[in-house]
């Protein structure tokens, strides 16, 4: 007998046009200054209802405009289109120069996650200094990974979605290969990080012309 009321209080949940889903999806997106994934999404929304089907949807009405619906991580987020970016440079500027230090600990663990921080002084040739993690921790830009199920168990470092949505970027996989770099001038032709002789910690003072406008918020 339950089962059968179950069943009929069901039937009067009738999902919203795919339209005014769509409508409800933009709506907590636009009120969001963080990304909001699909699942959190249909939390908000009325029964039966499907976000993902809705953001597809949303994405190609956004399409072109001045405004688009951009995926980050699992989660989306509206952004102002890139080509219009320069518009916005005077709100929302924010010099923070990083050290030659964090930079490179910056691009091993991007390019190279997940990544202990052995592995991180294996490749830089040098130690990393805990103050070039904490940096980097507190901007939001890396977080601690699974540990390795090796000798110790070593925690590892991942980057953020903070840092996928800072660059534009959907996926760490959609970072520029080593001819995108050079062809934009970001790479300087030096001796590889590893070649360098260097004594001590993090030379957390050096900040090298060319590359620090890489990662500048």
């Amino acid at each position: 007998m339950s089962k059968r009321v179950d069943k009929k209080e069901d039937s009067l949940f009738e999902a919203p046009p795919i339209a005014e889903q769509e409508r409800m999806c933009e709506a907590i997106l636009f009120a969001s200054a963080e990304p909001v994934s699909t699942k959190e999404m249909n939390a908000r929304m009325p029964h039966g209802c499907d976000a993902a089907e809705a953001v597809v949807h949303l994405r190609k009405r956004y399409e072109g405009r001045g405004v688009q619906l951009m995926k980050v991580g699992d989660a989306w987020a509206i952004r102002t289109a890139t080509d219009l970016g320069f518009l916005m440079q005077k709100e929302m500027v924010e010099t923070r120069k990083l050290s030659r230090a964090a930079i490179e600990t910056l691009a091993i663990i991007a390019y190279h996650q997940p990544v202990t921080r052995a592995e991180i002084e294996e490749i830089r040739g040098v130690s990393v200094s805990r103050g070039t993690v904490d940096q980097l921790l507190e901007m939001e830009w890396i977080r601690f990974g699974r540990r390795r199920m090796t000798p110790g168990r070593p925690v590892t470092f991942v980057v953020t979605s903070e840092f996928l949505d800072h660059f534009g970027l959907e996926s760490a996989r959609d970072l520029p290969g080593l001819k995108e770099l050079r062809a934009a001038g970001l790479l300087e032709n030096r001796p590889p990080i590893g070649s360098i002789s260097v004594s001590g910690h993090d030379a957390e003072e050096e900040e090298p012309e060319g590359q620090s406008e890489l990662f500048e918020d």
